[in-house]
């Protein structure tokens, strides 16, 4: 079926294409992502584009997940960061170093952006603008890097807290908070020789942990450099028991794995080091979101066919009912004009000659016409001569005023032009035929990484 269907397919296809040309180094679950985005978010036929036509709003999904990284200064956090990406990207020190909020992701050159820029690069942090100040402490830095799982990772280094009479130059709480509610991950990380329990930082993983419990992640950073092993077992207890205080964070089977940076040089610790697990924690989340992505693609498709459908339900009672209208005003048209043509020709009848019109209509016409305007006649026998004519115009006022009123009674409903059902049976079209499809295909491609050809 030749159409705009076709030709959205066509431009899906070229843009799918190039991508692919251009971006041959990216991972399976990357280039799921990337499509699955360009799916919503092509300008000219993307799903929200669709969409806002039919009054529904969407979402792009986004290409990477994003961590958060909290916990008082000099707890580890930018450590973490240039260990995981394997490049020395964040300042690390005693001192607070991290000042505002640092977004790390990767790309195809070494860059850093500031302020506005940032939000540029992700526009779904625009409403930070609101908080006062926070702006021109935004920073990005961008990494070619494509260790471990960085490639599909955005982190979120923020400023370092501490109690007292620390200012910081925005609401830093507010930031935190905010930015919680769109992260996929929120790792937290207490340092054993640092102020890890400032009240600050256990105030914020309060409030946090109430809305996002299952993005929480507790981690006691820099374990190796807690003493021994009773030294790290007596901070552990400390961190736990002054958490499970607060109404909030009050839960079981609390868990907070033991972490450090490894040393090239090899480390002699006996302290377990667990910050492998983090790794397979963010590759599960990951994982996750591809899928959930790909549940929503679908759901979003079956939402938009549902409105199509009846949207031109919709249309076809509103046309049925329309023609209905147009019936009934025909009909009462009708009926009201019957009584003001009948004394229309009833007065040219008895008004012109007897002869002229006799010769005019014929005279079986004419027999005929008599008899029946017989009543007629009559009625119209008693107004007299001088005021037949008002009377008629009365007749003819009466008649308009009918007709008005016909309308009103039968008022007609919009309905949709050819042009605008041809597109939304195209919509639908792609839709099914191009998008589902496509799910589908990216969710086999997603499987096969794990699951044999013959079990899908």
């Amino acid at each position: 079926m030749p159409g705009k269907a076709d030709k959205m397919h066509s431009k899906v296809k070229q843009k799918s294409a190039s991508t692919a040309n251009d971006s041959t180094a990216l991972s399976i679950n990357e280039r799921i992502l990337k499509e699955c985005h360009d799916l919503y978010a092509d300008k000219e036929c993307g799903l929200i584009r669709i969409a806002e036509d039919l009054g529904l709003t969407l979402l792009a999904p986004r290409k990477k997940i994003t961590i958060l990284l909290i916990g008082n200064h000099s707890a580890g956090k930018s450590s973490f960061t240039n260990w995981y990406v394997e490049e020395h990207i964040q300042k690390t020190g005693v001192a607070i170093e991290t000042q505002g909020f640092t977004f790390v992701t990767s790309g195809r050159k070494r860059e850093s952006l500031t302020g506005n820029a940032t939000l540029v690069l992700y526009p779904h942090f625009e409403p930070l603008k609101k908080i006062e100040g926070v702006v021109d402490y935004l920073t990005t830095e961008i990494s070619t890097s494509k260790q471990k799982k960085f490639n599909l990772v955005t982190f979120v280094d923020t400023p370092g807290l501490v109690d007292g009479d620390m200012k910081y130059q925005f609401d830093v709480n507010k930031s935190i908070l905010w930015l919680g509610d769109l992260s996929d991950l929120i790792f937290v990380f207490f340092d054993p020789i640092g102020q890890a329990l400032c009240k600050r930082t256990l105030n914020l993983v309060e409030k946090l942990n109430e809305k996002h419990p299952d993005r929480m992640r507790f981690y006691l950073s820099k374990a190796d450099e807690a003493g021994h092993e009773s030294d790290r077992q007596r901070v552990m207890m400390q961190i736990v028991q002054e958490l499970c205080k607060r109404p909030g964070l009050n839960k079981t089977g609390f868990d907070m794995p033991t972490i450090y940076i490894p040393s090239l040089k090899g480390n002699n610790s006996r302290c377990v080091n667990q910050i492998d697990d983090v790794c397979k924690d963010i590759e599960k989340t990951i994982n996750q979101t591809i899928q959930n992505t790909l549940n929503t693609l679908e759901k979003d498709c079956n939402a938009i066919a549902e409105l199509i459908d009846k949207k031109l339900e919709k249309d076809r009672l509103d046309s049925l009912y329309n023609l209905k209208a147009s019936l009934k005003g025909c009909g009462l048209t009708v009926c009201a004009s019957l009584l003001p043509i009948l004394l229309l020709i009833n007065f040219l009848a008895t008004s012109a000659s007897y002869q002229f019109v006799r010769n005019m209509l014929g005279r079986d016409l004419h027999s005929m016409i008599t008899i029946y305007l017989g009543p007629v006649t009559k009625v119209w026998s008693f107004v007299p001569s001088e005021y037949q004519l008002y009377v008629i115009m009365g007749i003819f006022c009466l008649f308009g005023f009918m007709v008005l009123l016909a309308k009103c009674f039968t008022g007609r409903r919009k309905t949709l032009n050819r042009r605008q059902k041809k597109l939304l049976m195209e919509n639908k079209l792609y839709v099914a035929d191009y998008v589902k499809k496509k799910k589908t295909k990216l969710y086999e491609e997603y499987l096969k990484q794990s699951v044999a050809e013959h079990d899908l």
